[in-house]
């Protein structure tokens, strides 16, 4: 089965007051270790989506193998980056797996996992032991919907509609963290640390 991943790299990182696709993690920047869990998925077709004027991030990330795309609206959302993503899409692709390009602790088996279930549903996600995260399932089949989607965490309301097939992928873990502040890119690094 065809698929593609998406990354979502686009944020403006209000909260962290600088891009925090740069930060430094593991010996290079976080969309660099997002973007290695992604390759490790063998995707057919990776694309990832930077802010309007990413200069810096193409310059500092490794961004071989993906086709990257501009969002110049990305301040507006993530659905902003969905909705740009969408004309990008092989048309062979049966569906699109969802990563956050700030979520680095993404496991290729729980991606696995995803795919294997999107086989044949609309939309889903995975169950953590501590609630719900990404990767999601975002079926072909829904890709009109997704085209109408606005603002921050709209693709989370999809879940909620009854009339999509939502199906749940358990996963043993924890959710895997993401920065969206400095407490969190700390907690990130103390779990590298607890785990070496």
């Amino acid at each position: 089965m065809f698929v593609t991943g998406l990354v979502l790299a686009a944020g403006g990182s209000r909260r962290l007051g600088r891009p925090k696709q740069l930060l430094p993690y593991r010996g290079a920047t976080l969309l660099d270790a997002t973007l290695t869990v992604a390759r490790a998925c063998r995707f057919h077709q990776l694309l990832v989506t930077v802010p309007g004027s990413a200069e810096a991030i193409e310059e500092l990330v490794d961004l071989r193998g993906c086709t990257v795309i501009h969002c110049p609206d990305a301040g507006s959302g993530c659905s902003a980056s969905v909705r740009t993503a969408l004309s990008y899409v092989d048309p062979l692709s049966a569906g699109i797996v969802l990563l956050l390009g700030d979520q680095p602790g993404v496991r290729p088996w729980t991606v696995r996992d995803v795919i294997a279930r999107g086989a044949m549903e609309n939309i889903g996600r995975c169950r953590y032991e501590d609630g719900f995260g990404h990767p999601f399932w975002l079926g072909r089949s829904i890709f009109d919907n997704l085209a109408e989607l606005q603002g921050d965490k709209a693709v989370w309301k999809l879940f909620d509609r009854d009339d999509l097939d939502v199906f749940e992928v358990p996963i043993d873990e924890r959710v895997p963290l993401d920065v969206d502040t400095w407490d969190g890119y700390r907690a990130l690094l103390d779990q590298d640390r607890d785990a070496s």
